[in-house]
């Protein structure tokens, strides 16, 4: 069974994170679980390294880097 850990999160971020994601998941709690699933899943990772690498590519093309 996995255990469950408390954190705090301010009123108004709460409040706007219902009002804005409220039809997708059932609670603030669940909407924070699904995104640090999704944070910490290995392709998420992989998709930022690439999304860093065309960053870099298009800072050199303008000469920035």
């Amino acid at each position: 069974m996995n255990s469950i850990r408390n954190i705090s999160v301010p009123e108004e971020l709460c409040q706007a994170a219902e009002q804005r994601f409220g039809n997708s998941f059932a609670s603030v709690d669940e909407l924070v679980s699904n995104l640090l699933r999704e944070l910490l899943r290995e392709d998420a990772y992989k998709m930022d390294a690439r999304e860093l690498e065309v960053i870099e590519q298009r800072l050199k093309g303008l000469g920035y880097v």
